[in-house]
């Protein structure tokens, strides 16, 4: 298999930066949880780069391939919400190189517009791979059974339940205006890296309530996590490790995982080394 070393080392970077920021309630280099280590996403990041990376490939056939990868690696699920992202990212990279934002995020609407029914099969296979938590079931395009919708539409039909899947038909808008701004925004500030990325993540669970945690535990207390995010931002600016350090250990003795959030940080991380903003 061929691929990009360019848009592989970029994705691998943006998966070791995620982890090395402090990020309540997720995995991170300060704190493991949810019977996950930092080791397993560090394994899957490198075994998934080449094929988010694969020249030529579509966005379905990266998804599936990072995820039989990763499931070799690590024999469970660590970033089916990253490579449903990154995949159309580095799609689109691929056919523009360095672009501007803009000029990537153009792309990447034409990348998504032309996904097809074998994308959905693709991505349906992966999703069966790695049986989320929460997943359930659909009243159309079940992932149980075969696709007959171009990927587009299948996320569609999910984008009220999903904020991974509203990505694709928004052109990735939270990663582009909320995440890509507060990560360039905390850099001018001088801000540390790792803390530059926790704002990001940060932002996205007090601004979005995280469908993850909506999938495992309802609206209610996904609404009540947004809220208790909307207290650190400026804990996180002033880089007040122990506060948060200490709300990481709150939600994880409560099993809850902001794990959509820290999918979309992720992909603004490789969005921002795609782009050559970092």
């Amino acid at each position: 298999m061929s691929f990009d070393p360019r848009i592989s080392k970029a994705f691998e970077a943006a998966c070791r930066a995620e982890l090395a920021a402090p990020k309540p309630g997720n995995v991170h280099v300060f704190a493991d949880g949810h019977r996950m280590r930092v080791a397993d996403f560090e394994r899957s990041a490198a075994a998934a780069a080449p094929f988010v990376a694969a020249r030529g490939a579509s966005v379905g056939t990266r998804v599936l391939g990072g995820m039989q990868a990763t499931w070799e690696a690590v024999g469970t699920n660590t970033n089916l919400g990253i490579l449903l992202l990154a995949a159309p990212l580095a799609l689109a990279a691929e056919r523009v190189g360095a672009a501007s934002v803009d000029r990537l995020r153009d792309e990447l609407g034409k990348v998504l517009a032309a996904t097809t029914v074998d994308d959905s099969q693709d991505v349906f296979a992966a999703i069966r791979r790695a049986s989320p938590a929460g997943l359930g079931g659909a009243a159309e395009e079940d992932v149980s059974g075969g696709a007959s919708l171009p990927l587009i539409d299948v996320m569609g039909l999910a984008r009220e339940r999903d904020r991974i899947a509203r990505q694709y038909v928004t052109t990735f808008e939270d990663v582009f205006e909320i995440g890509f701004s507060t990560l360039l925004t905390a850099r001018e500030r001088g801000a540390d890296p790792a803390f530059a990325t926790a704002s990001v993540y940060v932002n996205f669970a007090s601004r979005l309530p995280d469908t993850h945690i909506e999938r495992k535990y309802g609206a209610g207390l996904a609404e009540e996590i947004r809220r208790k995010f909307a207290e650190f931002g400026a804990i996180v600016t002033a880089g007040d490790l122990p506060r948060l350090l200490a709300f990481d250990q709150e939600l994880k003795g409560r099993g809850v995982n902001p794990g959509t959030s820290a999918d979309l940080t992720v992909a603004t991380e490789f969005l921002a080394r795609l782009v050559g903003d970092l």
